[in-house]
């Protein structure tokens, strides 16, 4: 069972920054979820479409420049970073889960991925593209590039939009997951994700009924590594 770093390692750091990513790097995660929103042209990494819960800014992000999020203190001195930063930290040494928070978000993912696959040496498969949003993923569906649905219920009723859209992976919550939803989500051939795991025991639960990976704030309680990646 992989776990995904979610927000980087959000419990620990402040999330969705280059701190965050890197914590979860350090901790030995199989992969890096991020949010990302399209401002101005630009792809942010930032979670809510307002800037008070994760910055010391206020109001909606879409009503401020580039410069001005940029300038933001988004915790312990980090800033919102640029999708490409945290493609340039992580350098494929994590699958990176890249959310779509935003509207009009899939075309220039796609545009930024395919530049890192073409000229930089990644690969479709360095790269999963999640989303409740079912209109951006659909802009996907011929990319190539893996495609994970977010469900924020159990999902039972996955088969038809996921062969739609050509879903690699099924992304549901803690709460709704069941032995039955795996082995549905097994025979379709698609792997099950899901958030958030942040207990042990949950962690443990979710391993023995054949989960494919776990997000987790707290990427250290699976992989049992320190900050300095040592076990």
């Amino acid at each position: 069972m992989l776990c995904i770093g979610h927000r980087g390692a959000g419990g620990l750091e402040p999330e969705n920054t280059l701190r965050s990513v890197r914590r979860a790097l350090d901790l030995g995660a199989d992969g890096i979820e991020i949010d990302v929103h399209c401002l101005k042209g630009a792809l942010v990494v930032i979670h809510d479409s307002t800037l008070n819960r994760t910055t010391n800014g206020s109001g909606r992000l879409r009503r401020h420049t580039l410069a001005q999020v940029r300038s933001l203190d988004a915790g312990k001195g980090e800033r919102i970073p640029l999708l490409s930063e945290v493609l340039d930290a992580v350098d494929r040494r994590a699958l990176v889960n890249i959310e779509l928070k935003g509207v009009r978000t899939a075309a220039p993912v796609r545009a930024v991925l395919e530049e890192y696959i073409t000229r930089r040496g990644w690969a479709p498969e360095n790269f999963l593209i999640s989303s409740f949003r079912r209109t951006e993923l659909r802009q996907l569906r011929d990319s190539g590039l893996p495609i994970g649905i977010l469900f924020a219920r159990s999902g039972r009723r996955f088969r038809p939009l996921a062969r739609a859209l050509r879903a690699w992976s099924i992304h549901v919550p803690l709460a709704h997951v069941t032995p039955r939803l795996v082995s549905r989500v097994h025979a379709d051939g698609r792997k099950l994700f899901v958030f958030t795991v942040n207990e042990r025991a949950a962690m443990d639960r979710m391993r023995q009924m054949g989960v494919d990976a776990i997000f987790s704030d707290y990427p250290d309680r699976w992989t049992g590594k320190s900050a300095d990646g040592n076990h």
